[in-house]
């Protein structure tokens, strides 16, 4: 092997290593939170509704500042921009974890500030540096997504036993501190991210097509359902009996199973003349789930994985809508931001309108039979959006 081929190998490898690590931090310092929403809750006197706002803020950074990721990375570079969002998520981690209320919130903002760059920025470096394996190596860095956000919920509990919750907050800083050890290497390059990286809403004609409206709201009670129940379920499987630590537990498993569509979905889609009956079934998935977590609390280990399976299978088929259901990159981009935009708007107002409804109602019944509903409504949607057309 020439010193040259080694050096480009090794180059690859880092890059590689790097990828995985800034996955690493796209979604474990956001969900590892609410195990320990219930202990925040008591030791500041919050209300639910207020709790809530803590799964709310990371969705609102996605939706007003996502569109706007691509620009930044075109002004300062894509291998830049990805290591000032990192910075940015240890930052908030950092802040999170101070004893002061204030901290709580603007910390958690900040994440989700970091979180939404680096969400839109990734797979731009995928198609840059691997253009030959975007769908192993997108389905690589999903698991370790998911990986390190079930590790983060199972082991807060138990940190948060040991050292307190605001320490064991502040153990998440290790992700974002490996991902800019790493990434400091690449600073020196200055490349732009792919064309058809979302950007703000730039067609109008986008905005008024009934297909790119059945895309955006398929994406969007998706990632609805996805957030309060991520948000909710430690305190909803405590509300039934379980313990703090098994209820982490099964947030864990929850985190672990929206993995597993990354690996199986694409060949299973490749198969198919068209993906309505793959929307339907797997917000079917969903809505069996949330019945089961409200009449079966203590079969939490399956509607945890069932659960997990269909909104990671139902928001990574949204999202390949986007591509499927445009004829150029310019469409693909208005499309994107249009319906990442609404999606996590959407999303944004879920977490905290159940935390109201709980707190209106004493119970998650109600809730959970809400969340159903809109599994059912995304299935339907689905069914419109999975057709064979294009924009």
């Amino acid at each position: 092997m020439s010193s040259s081929t080694y050096r480009r190998n090794a180059s690859g490898a880092v890059i590689l290593i790097g990828i995985l690590l800034v996955a690493s931090n796209l979604r474990a310092p956001f969900t590892g939170l609410p195990p320990l929403l219930g202990t925040i809750q008591a030791d500041f006197g919050l209300s639910t509704l207020a709790t809530g706002a803590l799964t709310t803020l990371p969705l609102l950074a996605f939706a007003l500042l996502s569109p706007f990721s691509a620009l930044l990375a075109r002004k300062y570079g894509l291998e830049r921009t990805l290591f000032a969002a990192v910075a940015a998520i240890a930052l908030g981690i950092a802040l999170r974890s101070a004893p002061a209320v204030w901290c709580l919130y603007v910390g958690t903002g900040i994440i989700g500030m970091g979180i939404a760059v680096g969400n839109v920025l990734l797979p731009s470096l995928v198609k840059r540096d691997f253009p030959r394996h975007v769908a192993s190596l997108t389905g690589a860095y999903a698991l370790a997504m998911g990986v390190a956000a079930a590790l983060g919920s199972v082991a807060v509990i138990p940190l948060a036993q040991v050292w307190g919750w605001q320490s064991a907050l502040l153990a998440f800083l290790i992700l974002p501190a490996a991902a800019m050890a790493v990434w400091m290497t690449q600073l020196s390059d200055h490349s732009q991210p792919a064309a058809k990286t979302s950007t703000p809403p730039h067609d109008g004609k986008v905005w008024h097509s009934t297909l790119a409206w059945q895309v955006t709201l398929f994406l969007g009670l998706n990632s609805t359902i996805y957030y309060i129940v991520v948000g909710w379920l430690p305190s909803i499987l405590t509300d039934a009996g379980m313990s703090p630590a098994q209820a982490g537990s099964m947030h864990g498993v929850l985190q672990l199973a929206t993995a597993v569509p990354g690996l199986l979905l694409g060949p299973i889609l490749r198969r198919m003349r068209d993906q309505r009956l793959a929307a339907a079934a797997v917000c079917l998935f969903s809505a069996i789930a949330l019945l089961g977590l409200c009449i079966a609390p203590k079969f939490a280990l399956v509607w945890s994985i069932l659960f997990g399976i269909g909104t990671g299978a139902g928001i990574i088929l949204g999202l390949s809508f986007i591509g499927l259901r445009t004829g150029n990159a310019h469409q693909a981009a208005a499309l994107s931001g249009m319906s990442q935009c609404i999606g996590y708007l959407l999303a944004a107002a879920g977490p905290m309108a159940i935390g109201a409804l709980h707190d209106a109602l004493g119970g998650w019944t109600i809730s959970l039979v809400l969340c159903m509903g809109l599994a059912l409504v995304a299935a339907l949607v689905g069914v419109l959006a999975g057709r064979n057309r294009s924009l």
